[in-house]
């Protein structure tokens, strides 16, 4: 009878070391799965911001390549203003003269046009209409005078 008490003995042991091992790797394996579930939530989360900050660069990138066209847009319209004024020749003394004093009359008129509008509106009117007065007059001014520097000499450099 001790054979039969120290076998049933020894296989009740072994299956409560074998219930052990089974609870104690399924307690390892839930902490594993917790510390899984923690790294690919910071992986996502570090994913996340990745992608805004592309999206960010993407729309700095946009913002500058619209701006830069804009301003190569601006410097060709400009270039042919220029052009098309100097492709106009001499012509009888008086339409020289004519053309040489609508620049100057317009500028005045313009800047006339900004103070009138400065002193003869109230706060409210002064500050929505005086931007774009104001940005026409000296529109005129720099561009319809910014050609008549001193030209120089094309032979030298």
């Amino acid at each position: 009878m001790a054979d039969i008490i120290g076998i049933a003995a020894s296989a009740a042991s072994g299956g409560l070391f074998g219930l052990a091992g089974t609870a104690l790797g399924r307690i390892a394996s839930f902490f594993e799965r917790r510390q899984t579930h923690a790294h690919e939530a910071a992986r996502w989360a570090h994913e996340s911001a990745l992608l805004a900050l592309q999206m960010e660069a993407s729309a700095q990138e946009t913002e500058a390549e619209i701006a830069l066209a804009e301003t190569a847009g601006s410097w060709r319209g400009l270039s042919a203003s220029m052009a098309a004024e100097a492709a106009i020749g001499a012509s009888y003394r008086w339409v020289d003269a004519v053309r040489g004093l609508t620049r100057p009359f317009l500028t005045l008129l313009l800047w006339a046009i900004a103070g009138l509008i400065w002193f003869g509106a109230d706060a409210a009117g002064r500050d929505a209409i005086t931007e774009t007065a104001t940005f026409a007059a000296t529109a005129a001014t720099l561009w319809w005078f910014g050609d008549r520097g001193p030209r120089r000499d094309e032979g030298r450099g």
